[in-house]
């Protein structure tokens, strides 16, 4: 792309986008007017009109600002990079490589300057800008306004330590729908970025040149606990560790958190999470609520004025009835047997080693839940084939397929979530995966008590939803792959081996 050439293709779309939104302003003039001469002659029924229209208007010119805002940065990224590049140009080709150096410092100071950023701030953007420069379907996205700038970001980093090519495979799949096997349901910039990185880290974990193996070796040595303090008398305690102890940890104190939950507990979900990891942390004998700080010297005495240790709030912790919590873990099944080093899926987090999945399933087999992936396409086997019908086996399969809530925009994690009916029971809705989907407890309310309506599912891909003014929002699906095959097995091996492991894992 030459110099100017994105910049020129964003404001394009940058002047579309304003005279859209000149016409909503137009738009709400006129209604204004409207509403005030026909305020005493049409009575309530028009009024309600009125304030549904500008309802609708505001929500259209949000769409609009943030299509703008996508296109500003495209604006803004391209003319950082041409500044490093124009200032290159302007170097003298005989200039040492110090010069070059504090030529291109300069270019990062002024970008600095005129931003109002620090320098390390500034280094950062013009690095990320660069490489959004440099891969064109991303730039076309983000001066489209398709995408954001915070995609736009979540690119630069699941793309670093790829190579060119893998870079490139990385950015057709999701942004290219005639690449070979292109991403599913919900387009990149229809995604919260968080969901979006999700995605984008689940492919570069399969595709990486180096096993995730290796990498989780090398990243394994750099785990660390940290401190910081916060305002308000409180701080932030961080580990870095291991994902699949991360995981264990959080849905052991999100089980312990259920068990304690009832009428005589005042504390929420969240509150309880961090007041029971305290409390394992600190060897307190019981669940101490949010005054019952132990000392900073981590002896679990009370600081001056808070509640004495034996006063607490619920039972001791060994005492507390923990629910059972499945966690799923989706093994291809080559890997599984130890034949191949595919990466498989933990709920609630993501890639995980061959090697790690295998020692789960062999060392807590009551805790994790096989889920075997579908050698020819990657699809999901079904979890349990002679009990398919019963309730629990169902809410398996459904908390394996949508991952986390199905609302847009929801993060909400599968344990913390309800099986809820698409379609109601009194309504003629059936109990099966077709009309069965995850909800968080805050958006299974929304769900009954507003006009939010799901679209509905398939057996393999959640469902969407349309919204009360008839939006609609395409569901996030995952993109399954066929397996890696071990080496040397040819295309009529590879048949016949479908067929006898169906066959082995149909009588399982």
């Amino acid at each position: 792309m030459g110099l100017s050439g994105g910049s020129g293709t964003a404001m394009e779309g940058f002047r579309a986008s304003v005279a859209a939104l000149d016409a909503l302003f137009l738009e709400e003039s006129a209604l204004a007017s409207a509403d005030g001469s026909a305020a005493g002659a049409d009575g309530h029924d028009a009024g309600a009109d009125v304030l549904q229209r500008q309802y609708e208007l505001r929500l259209k010119r949000l769409e609009l600002v943030s299509r703008l805002e996508g296109q500003l940065a495209a604006v803004k990224a391209q003319d950082a990079a041409d500044c490093i590049r124009i200032q290159q140009a302007m170097t003298p080709p005989e200039a040492s490589v110090p010069e070059r150096t504090y030529a291109e410092m300069s270019a990062v100071e002024e970008i600095a300057g005129v931003l109002t950023i620090s320098s390390a701030a500034a280094g950062a953007f013009v690095h990320q800008a660069q490489q959004v420069c440099s891969l064109p379907p991303v730039m076309d996205a983000l001066a489209a306004g398709a995408i954001s700038w915070q995609h736009a970001r979540v690119v630069v980093d699941e793309t670093e330590g790829l190579s060119p090519a893998g870079a490139a495979s990385l950015v057709a799949h999701f942004f290219d729908p005639g690449a070979p096997n292109p991403a599913r349901g919900a387009a990149p910039g229809d995604l919260v970025p968080s969901r979006f990185r999700a995605k984008a880290r689940t492919w570069r974990e399969r595709h990486h040149p180096e096993s995730i193996e290796e990498r989780h070796t090398k990243s394994a040595a750099d785990r660390r606990m940290e401190y910081r303090p916060d305002k308000d008398g409180m701080a932030w305690i961080s580990l870095h560790i291991p994902g699949v102890t991360a995981s264990a940890i959080w849905n052991r104190t999100t089980a312990i958190a259920r068990g304690l939950q009832g009428p005589d507990e005042p504390r929420t979900l969240t509150q309880l999470r961090p007041d029971i990891a305290a409390s394992l942390l600190l060897g307190a004998g019981g669940l101490q609520d949010e005054g019952m700080a132990g000392s900073p010297e981590g002896n679990g005495a009370p600081q001056p004025g808070t509640t004495a240790p034996g006063q607490v709030l619920g039972q001791a912790l060994g005492q507390v009835p923990v629910p059972r919590a499945d966690v799923l873990v989706m093994v291809p099944v080559f890997s599984a047997l130890g034949v191949t080093d595919e990466p498989a899926i933990l709920d609630g987090h993501g890639p995980i080693p061959a090697s790690m999945a295998r020692k789960l399933l062999a060392d807590s087999a009551d805790s994790f839940y096989r889920v075997l992936v579908d050698p020819s396409d990657g699809a999901p086997l079904e979890i349990g084939r002679r009990s398919y019908r019963l309730p629990e086996t169902i809410k398996r399969w459904i908390r394996m397929r949508d991952r986390q809530c199905t609302f847009p925009g929801c993060t909400n994690r599968t344990l913390d979530n309800d099986t809820d009916h698409l379609t109601a029971w009194q309504h003629g809705g059936t109990t099966g995966a077709s009309n069965l989907g995850q909800l968080c407890p805050k958006h299974h309310r929304l769900k009954h008590n507003t006009g939010w309506t799901p679209t509905p599912a398939t057996t393999n891909e959640p469902p969407g939803w349309t919204s009360p003014t008839g939006r609609t929002y395409q569901p996030e699906q995952r993109d399954p792959e066929p397996t890696h095959w071990p080496p040397g097995i040819l295309p009529r091996q590879r048949s016949q081996l479908e067929e006898a492991l169906l066959k082995h894992l149909t009588m399982c």
